[in-house]
């Protein structure tokens, strides 16, 4: 295992640098200049000069890169143009905030996902396999902003029952910090939860019609051990990939429902940062999040090799 994660890794590293290179190069294409905004009323030319020759915006293109490059490779992804602060250590208060609405939605996606996908294709053509697929279908066309203000109206307005925006931090107080996530995560996990179990009723299709599934039938098991032991453990494969990218795509796509639930993560601040053409802040959120989706695929990889060691590594 160890040998199979050090050839991902390596695998990695061009992909990693190849994605640096569009990051750069596609934030120097952006219209506007950082440094305007960065000068508010007073755009005299002594001080807008000053600040290009502060942060280095006067080099060549390909020095700016390789500097930025090199600075990244020891941790240091910059300055941000409007608050000043390092970009590093504004990204690590931030992620904490994401990873945990993340996998908050993650978890309802699997506990309402993965079950209603078993059960749908299992009772395939009922009236349970019906409503299943009328559910998903309607938490893949519902938009999360109007599913996050409709919940709010409901759940916080009309009941009571939940903050309606805000974020309290988990170390400080873990129960406050779950209620004020509540909302967000459902409003998030409702969506993947339907695109798992569309995967994952397509995956139990599959497998149930296959020959072992007959046999361990014929051999008279019952059908919890045929559907838990022998056709979930093959039809989780691709599953395993599905959640894996779902996380990663948390992790990029919460910017609505961040905005609209007033929570301090990613998603708000890649919107401060693209409208402020703060683009130390931008390059390191893309960079982070381009990462993340590599790890999630190596992730995605080992587990395979968990759910079926007989899998090759290829």
């Amino acid at each position: 295992m160890l040998r199979f994660l050090g050839h991902r890794l390596l695998i990695a590293i061009p992909t990693i640098l190849l994605i640096s290179v569009f990051v750069f190069g596609l934030q120097k294409l952006l219209p506007g200049d950082p440094v305007l905004a960065l000068a508010g009323e007073d755009r005299s030319p002594e001080l807008l000069e000053f600040l290009r020759e502060k942060y280095r915006l006067n080099d060549p293109v390909y020095v700016q890169y390789f500097n930025w490059v090199w600075n990244a490779l020891q941790g240091d992804l910059g300055i941000s143009l409007r608050t000043n602060q390092n970009v590093t250590t504004l990204l690590a208060q931030k992620l904490p905030v994401t990873i945990q609405l993340a996998l908050m939605a993650l978890a309802f996606a699997v506990v309402i996902g993965i079950p209603a996908g078993i059960l749908s294709a299992y009772k395939k053509g009922t009236w349970i396999d019906w409503v299943a697929n009328v559910v998903a279908l309607s938490g893949l066309s519902i938009p999360n902003f109007w599913l996050g203000i409709m919940m709010i109206l409901l759940v916080s307005v009309n009941l009571g029952w939940l903050p309606a925006s805000g974020y309290q931090p988990f170390t400080d107080d873990p129960l406050q910090s779950l209620k004020t996530m509540m909302m967000p995560a459902f409003v998030l996990g409702t969506g993947l939860a339907a695109t798992l179990m569309r995967h994952t009723r397509s995956a139990m299709l599959g497998v149930l019609q296959s020959d072992y599934v007959r046999t361990a039938r014929a051999k008279g098991l019952g059908e919890r051990a045929v559907v838990v032991k022998h056709a979930l453990r093959n039809a989780l494969v691709p599953v395993v990939t599905v959640v894996t990218l779902l996380f990663g795509e948390l992790l990029a796509g919460a910017v609505l429902t961040e905005q609209i639930f007033t929570i301090p993560g990613f998603g708000k601040l890649v919107v401060d940062a693209v409208f402020n053409r703060d683009y130390a802040v931008v390059q390191g959120i893309v960079l982070c999040t381009a990462i993340a989706f590599i790890l999630m695929n190596i992730l995605a990889d080992a587990l395979y090799r968990v759910l079926n060691p007989k899998m090759s590594d290829q």
